[in-house]
């Protein structure tokens, strides 16, 4: 059986995203394993400064028109929500279960209406309450340890997803003029330039054996963001974006593999409540995307 054209690209979307949060999955394991021998700080500004080498030779062969922008301020906030994403998703990462860290930071979704609520002053759809709700339930499972009182470093991790929404909102409002590549390279290098004074602060010296490990985190959160770009090319993000919740599953396996963890029920059930709360959010915000372009049409 021959598959159309259109199904092709959207397995091609559906792999890219997979493909995405499983390189992701692998960086946050490298991370966590040399968090405590590297400051979460130099694994940041590392990652950043490769990503940037990778990405300079691309704005090289384009030519420096490349970088001219009118959107200076916008290119700001999105770089600054995907550095703060990833500043807090290592810090957590250091301190709580893998599995934790990805499904708090996974929470993105839910938290892009707020965000656009917030810092664009429109209304949230009455649709995409209950699922905000539902999702946000789900958080304060993940939030409540063993202890029965919230801890600082799952709240962390929570920022991470809020930061990620930041940067999702302001990155979808930049691609309507803004190619991609221009997006990334001033995202790595804002990146870098805000990571490189923290680096400077805390720096603590540590074996340079480390080293395989921060080219790796580096070369696979340049290679996952090419992925996620591509995934979203191919396919709309009501399909790819709940195939990103895959990687809960990579990171728990990961956790289970290399440090033991294992989720209690608590947990599981808040990880079941964010994703279905999640994927509802998509869903609603995509119909309701698609009903406004008809309307339009109309």
């Amino acid at each position: 059986m021959r598959l159309s054209a259109s199904s092709v690209i959207l397995i091609k979307g559906i792999a890219c995203m997979l493909a995405c949060v499983f390189v992701t999955a692998l960086a946050g394991a490298a991370t966590k394993h040399i968090a405590t021998a590297v400051p979460v700080t130099t694994i940041v500004c590392a990652q950043y400064l490769i990503c940037l080498l990778l990405q300079a030779p691309i704005i090289f062969r384009s030519g420096f028109s490349m970088l001219v922008t009118e959107h200076k301020f916008t290119h700001l906030i999105r770089s600054l929500g995907g550095w703060l994403c990833f500043l807090c998703y290592y810090l957590a990462i250091d301190h709580v279960p893998l599995v934790d860290a990805a499904l708090l930071r996974s929470a993105s979704p839910l938290c892009v209406p707020v965000v656009i609520w917030l810092m664009m002053r429109r209304s949230i759809p009455a649709a995409q309450w209950l699922p905000l709700i539902v999702g946000f339930v789900g958080v304060g499972l993940i939030l409540k340890p063993d202890t029965g009182t919230i801890s600082i470093w799952h709240l962390v991790g929570f920022l991470s997803a809020v930061f990620l929404a930041v940067s999702m909102v302001y990155t979808r409002k930049l691609t309507f003029t803004e190619p991609g590549q221009r997006i990334l390279f001033y995202y790595f290098l804002v990146s870098f330039v805000c990571s490189l004074p923290l680096m400077m602060l805390g720096w603590r010296s540590f074996d340079w054996s480390w080293f395989p490990y921060l080219l790796f985190i580096g070369i696979s959160i340049y290679i996952a963001l090419w992925l996620y770009t591509k995934a979203y090319l191919y396919a709309e993000a009501s399909v790819v974006s709940p195939f990103s919740y895959f990687g809960v599953i990579f990171a728990g396996f990961f956790g289970w593999l290399f440090w033991g963890h294992i989720p209690d029920g608590s947990s599981l059930a808040g990880i079941a409540l964010v994703i279905c709360g999640g994927i509802l959010t998509v869903v609603i915000r995509e119909s309701r995307s698609s009903a406004e372009d008809q309307s339009k049409v109309v």
